[in-house]
C-alpha cells in the first residue's frame, strides 16, 4: 500500500536469566527428585513432569499471589514458560530416576 511501511513480526526476546529461575524452582525440582526417585519404570518420567509442573506452578502463583518473593513467579504480566519448566521437570526427574537405579545396582 502506498504511503505504509512494511513491519514484520515482532519476536519477543527471552535472555537466558528468564530461563533459568523456571527451570531451577525449588518446588519444581523438589516434586520431581521426589516422584523420579520413587518411579519404577522410566516411562513414568513424563507424568512425573506434568505433575511437577501442576505443583510448582500452582505454588509459584500462590507465592506470588500473597506478594512474596519467588526465584520463579507466576504472573500474568511476566514469563512463565511452561515449556522450560516442563522439560527442566523431566530432566531432574530422570536424573533421580537414574539415581535410583544406580544405588540399587
Amino acid at each position: 500500500m502506498v504511503g505504509l511501511d512494511p513491519v514484520g513480526p515482532t519476536v519477543p526476546v527471552v535472555t537466558l536469566w528468564d530461563w533459568l529461575p523456571a527451570a531451577f524452582d525449588p518446588v519444581l525440582i523438589l516434586i520431581a527428585v521426589w516422584l523420579g526417585w520413587k518411579a519404577d519404570q522410566f516411562g513414568k518420567v513424563l507424568i512425573i513432569g506434568m505433575i511437577a509442573l501442576a505443583v510448582s506452578v500452582l505454588v509459584s502463583w500462590a507465592i506470588s499471589r500473597l506478594g512474596l518473593p519467588w526465584i520463579a513467579p507466576v504472573r500474568s504480566d511476566g514469563l512463565t514458560l511452561f515449556p522450560v519448566r516442563f522439560v527442566g521437570a523431566m530432566l531432574w526427574a530422570s536424573g533421580a530416576y537414574a539415581a535410583r537405579r544406580l544405588a540399587r545396582g
